[in-house]
């Protein structure tokens, strides 16, 4: 779990426009109106101002729980640059009553749980199985009274913070958009990063985040929400018997404390006074790998009337490949991607597009042409077609945005913390449909004016996207370093309020298999509770097959396959899928190609044919391959860039030989080697029906969806067997081995540890989950969290993984670290596997670890689209069906005696790979 901020995570869920390419939806706006988003909520309002929001939703045995504060970035002042986020970490730390790390007890109830820090609010989130609701409540209401603000965990939780800060400044695109929202508002909080400086980080202190936390973590300044499986009137009194009780402490005057409101001499973004000349553009010259542009206009706040023609707006110019950026930048070659999005905040917010240059193309050609496309949405009307195409995008993201409970209580949670009202996305949703082309051209003019403007480019000054160079150092590493002792299950169980512990996936109903004639298998399962419709699927046609020569053949074979078919080209494909919604993607990885789709299930026939006419009669388009080749060598030089790409390619060679399948990775080289006739004789030997699943997961009538298939697929057909590889094993190093790449310009280092691993088949799998539970599965909870992240503050992340698929992948453990910190960290990681080794677990941790994976697996049945995945990643792995539903009896049924074998198999601190990339600093002397 990674505690942090997520914008992101808002544009997905919330009205915030933003690209829409994986939007699904209908050709009109009209069923929208079919799903109430506000249908059976229950407003409570607590004598001391808590706004309970409560929706009951019986689809699956689950409830979620979130707390959303209104305080985020937008309430700091000069010098407290990120106080709301470092509070938000130190919310994890204990209570006075509870001293233990929070994490620790949400894990222990099987709680899929974390928070953000966005502009305008704070929200924590958990989603458990309906019996431990009460739980939840009882922890959210003593953290919001009773959190422990002290100088041993703000100490630690800075350390932390200040990693995470760092992180984001390896990213080039930060550093643009820290330039960019700077400079177009000066004056305001919004201007600055919502994580915070590191400046106003290291001076913070105890006595300047208690009274932050005083002040805003008051009830009358909270929305708590409750969705899910529940009865509303038990829930209340609990609710009113936790919550009742706590105080309002809020001060007067919780707004901006008094700042200057102005956006560049705007009094408000609705009644602007416009600058009279175009600002220069900022222009950053910093090592990186790719050029980049961010633009930002001021927009008005998120009640004002024009947000919806701004977001239809958006949807236009950004919402998937048929949208006037996509078409005017990506498919001209200027760039390799461009997107937009609108925040509409509390206070006036911004509109903001990016695009990230193809090779070879200047920022200022790609500036002249977005500002033609801009000029153009101003001086004429939009088409019928573009307005309802947009509108279809933007109403069904919703729905497909709200599949799961967890989704429902972030809707409810943003709409009343930010628009004020929970009922806001149907006030919107009926605004959207009635937008008219007139709207959208005066949105346009008003706020997309070129004086109004603050535009970014990010200028590499190491483009050529070479590796990073080995550093010196002898392979060793400090092991000096004694861990603290494994925190005692025991001793937190007391600081749980009960609950009762039934996992009750033996309910879970079972996907029908069949195989069509040619060999095409498909699994279906029916679920009605939503007009929705869910697609995973898997071509055995993965990387593994690409070879060192032509590494990158099997991605750019499944980027292609959109770009055209016998009777469609890449843009009537697209329009096929957008103008209705359905929405398809292809993505290979090693051991095969990813298909995923979603939409409303009056539209399962469209998804349907257009996924078999790509998979029998793609044509590869010359134009589109040299395209798709550009922006494939623009993904390989920002991987060279980015230490965590860099850091895994690295890794994953040291483990596997150059002859092994899994050591290719794609160079400038491979990939200006690649002819369309490589793609075409990799598409005839590997897309063939009886190399292809398809799970599909929604709202149909399983015999219609067989006829449906039939016809689609009916005439693929393959001559032969399917190629097969015969992956040879790999033994493990013979001793530790460091390697250390430095990549100039960055700031925080990124480490893998491991080796080779397991499969998925292999009988140890479920006692290794359970291993990996207990030593890095979660980074909160677990022995490597707890030490190197919580005691030590080392990290803001560090996890650990067994990647198992049908051949063993590697086991490996992740880490953020400061340069300085590096070692340190590695060598608590060390010292920790060594621990392990040598003292095994104890019951009480084994047990508890076991809880908690079967704990939280009723959470990822709630959701269709999980589920799908889940499907049909059983079924690649030659799994039963019944192994959705058997699963937590296979996790419960591991023994301890089981558990310290796989110990012994599976972890060997003396062979491991280590592999830091980052900045030079990374290897101190002596190392």
């Amino acid at each position: 779990m990674l505690i942090g901020f997520f914008l992101s995570l808002l544009l997905s869920i919330l009205p915030f426009s933003g690209n829409f390419t994986n939007a699904a939806t209908p050709t009109t706006a009209a069923p929208v109106s079919a799903v109430s988003f506000t249908q059976g909520v229950q407003k409570t309002v607590l004598d001391n101002g808590l706004t309970v929001l409560t929706k009951e939703v019986h689809t699956a045995p689950v409830v979620s729980v979130q707390v959303w504060y209104k305080v985020g970035s937008r309430n700091e002042v000069k010098g407290e640059n990120g106080i709301s986020h470092q509070l938000e970490h130190l919310m994890f730390k204990g209570t006075t009553d509870r001293p233990v790390q929070f994490g620790r007890l949400f894990s222990a109830l099987g709680s899929q749980f974390n928070a953000f820090t966005s502009y305008d609010q704070t929200a924590y989130f958990g989603t458990v199985q309906r019996d431990k609701l009460e739980a939840l409540l009882t922890l959210e209401a003593d953290r919001m009274e009773n959190s422990l603000v002290g100088p041993e965990q703000l100490t630690s939780e800075k350390r932390v913070v200040i990693s995470e800060l760092q992180g984001y400044e390896n990213s080039p695109g930060y550093r643009l958009s820290r330039a960019v929202m700077r400079d177009a508002f000066p004056n305001r909080a919004y201007g600055l990063p919502v994580g915070g400086t590191k400046a106003d980080v290291e001076k913070f202190t105890v006595e300047q985040v208690r009274n932050y936390y005083q002040t805003y973590y008051s009830p009358e300044n909270a929305t708590l929400v409750i969705t899910g499986d529940f009865a509303t009137e038990p829930v209340l009194k609990v609710v009113k018997e936790t919550y009742g009780k706590l105080a309002k402490r809020g001060k007067e005057n919780t707004g901006t404390q008094g700042r200057k409101d102005a956006v560049r001499g705007n009094t408000t973004a609705s009644s602007p006074v416009a600058p009279t000349t175009k600002k220069a553009p900022i222009v950053l010259k910093q090592p990186g790998s790719a050029a980049l542009l961010q633009a930002v206009y001021p927009l008005p706040d998120i009640k004002h009337p024009d947000v919806p023609a701004i977001d239809v707006m958006d949807a236009i110019l950004t919402g998937g490949r048929s949208s006037r950026l996509y078409q005017a930048l990506v498919e001209s070659g200027l760039a390799s991607s461009a997107s937009g999005g609108a925040a509409e905040l509390i206070e006036p917010g911004w509109y903001e597009i990016n695009a990230t240059a193809a090779p070879g193309q200047e920022l200022g050609k790609i500036a002249q042409v977005l500002q033609e496309s801009l000029a153009k949405l101003q001086q004429q009307p939009v088409t019928t077609e573009e307005l309802n195409r947009a509108k279809t995008q933007l109403q069904a993201s919703f729905i497909l945005g709200n599949q799961d409970i967890t989704s429902q209580a972030s809707q409810l949670g943003y709409n009343q913390t930010v628009a004020g009202d929970y009922h806001f996305i149907e006030q919107y949703l009926a605004a959207i449909a009635k937008v008219t082309p007139a709207q959208v051209q005066k949105v346009a003019k008003n706020y997309l004016n070129p004086t109004k403007q603050t535009i970014g480019f990010f200028e590499p000054t190491q483009p050529d996207g070479k590796p990073g160079t080995s550093s010196a150092g002898s392979g060793r590493t400090v092991e000096n370093f004694s861990p603290g002792k494994p925190v005692d299950p025991a001793e937190l169980a007391k600081y749980l309020p009960p609950a009762t512990s039934a996992t009750d996936s033996g309910k879970q109903s079972l996907p029908e298999e069949f195989t069509l004639n040619n060999g095409l298998r498909v699994l279906l399962l029916r679920d009605r509770n939503l007009p929705t419709i869910n697609l995973s699927g898997q071509i055995d046609a993965g990387t593994e097959f690409d070879g060192n020569q032509k590494a990158g053949l099997a991605n750019l074979t499944a980027a292609n396959l959109m770009n055209g078919t016998q009777t469609k080209n890449a843009l009537t494909l697209a329009k096929t899928l957008e103008d209705r919604g359905a929405d398809l993607n292809f993505s290979a990885s090693r051991e095969g190609v990813s298909v995923s789709g979603e939409g409303l299930s009056a539209n399962l026939p469209i998804l349907i044919q257009t996924l078999a006419d790509v998979l029998e009669n793609a044509t590869f388009p010359a134009d589109q391959l040299e395209l798709s080749r550009q922006r494939a060598l623009i993904s390989f030089k920002v991987q060279l860039d980015d230490p965590r790409g860099l850091g895994r390619q690295v890794f994953q060679q040291a483990i596997y030989p150059e002859n092994h399948p899994f050591h290719s990775f794609p160079t400038a080289e491979s990939l200006k080697s690649i002819t369309r006739d490589d793609l075409l004789g990799f598409y005839q030997t590997h897309y063939r029906p009886d190399n292809t699943t398809i799970a599909l997961v929604g709202d149909f009538d399983p015999v219609k969806v067989k006829t449906l298939l039939n016809q689609a697929f009916g005439k693929w057909s393959a001559t032969g067997k399917p190629p097969v590889l015969k992956i040879a094993s790999v033994p493990l190093p013979q001793t530790l081995t460091r390697l250390n790449k430095v990549i100039p310009g960055k700031s925080e280092a990124v480490t893998y540890i491991g080796y080779n691993g397991i499969s998925r088949k292999d009988p140890r799998y479920y006692a290794a989950l359970v291993l990996n539970q207990i030593l890095g599965g979660d980074t909160l909870a677990s022995r490597l969290g707890t030490e190197v992240r919580d005691r030590q503050g080392l990290t803001y992340g560090i996890y650990s993984g067994f990647a198992a698929g049908i051949n063993p992948g590697p086991f490996l453990i992740q880490m953020q670290t400061a340069p300085g910190d590096a070692q340190k960290a590695i060598a608590s990681t060390l010292a920790l596997l060594k621990q392990l080794r040598e003292q095994g677990v104890t019951e009480s941790e084994f047990n508890t670890a076991k809880r908690s994976i079967t704990n939280s697996y009723p959470v990822d049945l709630a959701n269709p689209s999980d589920v799908s995945s889940i499907i049909l990643n059983n079924a690649v792995l030659g799994l039963s069906r019944s192994e959705i539903r058997e699963f937590p009896q296979k996790i419960q049924a591991v023994t301890m005696a089981q558990m310290q074998q796989a110990i012994e198999d599976l972890i060997k601190p003396e062979n491991l790979i280590i592999v830091t990339a980052g900045p030079g600093e990374t290897v101190t002397k002596g190392s």
